[in-house]
């Protein structure tokens, strides 16, 4: 019998990917304090992989301490700009102040994803998208986020790339699953190779 598989998370962009997959799962989120555990790593000097990693492991530890014998899924994402660390915007002034960083420029999406049960670590993994944002004028962007609204402030990069986030954009390199913060084929491999899953 194949253990119950939890997502730690209640982002509906996460649960869309797993649910349009067709796997059967119960979404439940950390209560992880996540600019703390950042703080935990400083001294290590931590990539933003590395951080996007551990954040992922730290939630799924969290989630799997509340329901023994379940198999559950963290996933974060960070973004990173020639050295800074992006995190959510806290208002509509800083998610202005965001793009305005990113116009013209190359990120980077870093999304970690681990499987832990009963505590223990089976799997990690990080994969990372590099998005080049055209450049933005102070207008445009004044624009742009009156029309999306408050909702660019539920991302890290204060767009949406599923909606008019789009339009920001002049190249993307890797794929669909990573940018909207879950690297979904990777995870599928590993849920198979554990007989989580129907192969």
């Amino acid at each position: 019998m194949t253990p119950p598989l939890i997502l730690a998370s209640q982002s509906p962009f996460r649960r869309m990917l797993m649910e349009n997959a067709g796997l059967a799962f119960t979404a439940e989120a950390a209560t992880i304090d996540e600019r703390a555990a950042e703080a935990a790593l400083a001294a290590r000097n931590p990539t933003p992989q590395v951080i996007a990693e551990a954040l992922a492991v730290e939630k799924a530890r969290d989630v799997s301490g509340r329901n023994p014998g379940a198999l559950v899924i963290g996933s974060d994402q960070t973004l990173s700009l020639e050295g800074r660390v992006f995190h959510k915007p806290a208002d509509m002034g800083e998610a202005k102040s965001h793009l305005a960083a990113m116009s013209g420029r190359t990120h980077s999406l870093n999304c970690g994803v681990a499987l832990v049960q009963d505590g223990t670590v089976l799997w990690r993994h990080v994969s990372v998208a590099h998005l080049t944002m055209r450049p933005l004028s102070s207008d445009f962007i004044d624009r742009h986020l009156a029309r999306v609204g408050t909702r660019v402030l539920a991302s890290v990069g204060a767009y949406q790339l599923e909606g008019e986030g789009v339009q920001l954009f002049e190249r993307i390199e890797g794929d669909y699953f990573t940018i909207l913060g879950l690297p979904l084929l990777p995870l599928l491999a590993k849920l198979r190779d554990l007989d989580a899953i129907d192969a």
